[in-house]
């Protein structure tokens, strides 16, 4: 039995946005999504080509089918990693209200938080200022702790 293909939006156009590393994305779905890439490119080596040449950076473009954006052969984003950081991003996958709402209707402590999600009681406050997008990971779990009362 195989599971049911997900279905990814794809990428109709991409320009460099106006904050270093972000990428400005119009999607098949008639959504636009501006996306701060810092992360995966300071994060990871393959991307240091794109850390270290501004030039480079805003010479993207969409890649074969709208499935990925690419700079060169070699260097490219998927739509899958853009569109989850889009979600993340724009608070779709759970605003700072509704996290610290979570928190405080469970009368956690920010410790109390951190440990049952695994994260540390920084990035706890971060998330609740908003300075931070939430992880899809981090609003599943507090969703399956909720449902484990």
């Amino acid at each position: 039995m195989s599971m049911p293909k997900k279905v990814l939006p794809r990428i109709l156009s991409v320009a460099p946005g106006e904050k270093a590393l972000s990428l400005k994305l119009r999607w098949n779905t008639g959504d636009d999504s501006m996306v701060d890439v810092s992360g995966p490119v300071n994060s990871f080596r393959f991307y240091a080509p794109l850390r270290n040449n501004l030039g480079l950076f805003r010479q993207v473009r969409v890649g074969e089918h709208g499935t990925d954006v690419v700079w060169t052969d070699e260097l490219d984003m998927s739509n899958d990693t853009l569109w989850r950081l889009a979600q993340e991003q724009s608070g779709a996958t759970m605003s700072a209200d509704a996290f610290r709402r979570w928190r405080q209707s469970r009368r956690l402590t920010l410790e109390a938080a951190a440990k049952a999600l695994g994260v540390s009681r920084r990035m706890i406050a971060y998330y609740e200022k908003g300075e931070r997008p939430i992880p899809r990971v981090v609003a599943l779990a507090t969703r399956g702790l909720q449902a484990a009362e």
